[in-house]
């Protein structure tokens, strides 16, 4: 049973939005710091956003910075991304994971990472 599952993504045009959910089973967001990375083919996976368990403390790439809100669903065990302005840049597979903390998940450690969702954005 797959214990992080991503959906949202698809093809849209630079300048729409998408909003990316993160089921979650085995981990509970209500105790566990999540977050998103995402990876183009040939790269490494780079940090995109991540939220505490608190939700107190959010942390964002600069690329994602004004354009990206993460948020989460405790009752639903879901997190989200919502994504506006996309660019062709964000074109990449997306990931969801879940930590202990926010900084850790910057650094690319997680507990556990989903298999992604891919999306891609034409100019």
């Amino acid at each position: 049973q797959e214990q992080l599952v991503e959906s949202g993504g698809g093809l849209v045009q630079a300048g729409d939005s998408l909003r990316l959910s993160c089921v979650v089973s085995e981990f509970s967001l209500r105790t566990h710091a999540a977050g998103w990375s995402r990876q183009v083919p040939g790269k490494e996976r780079e940090f995109v956003a991540a939220l505490s368990w608190a939700g107190t403390a959010i942390a964002y790439a600069d690329s994602a910075k004004g354009r990206f809100t993460i948020s989460k669903d405790n009752a639903k065990n879901t997190l989200y991304l919502q994504m506006n302005s996309l660019e062709p840049e964000d074109t990449a597979v997306y990931y969801c994971g879940v930590g202990y903390k926010t900084s850790d998940l910057r650094e690319g450690v997680a507990l556990r990472w989903g298999k992604g969702t891919q999306i891609t954005v034409s100019s």
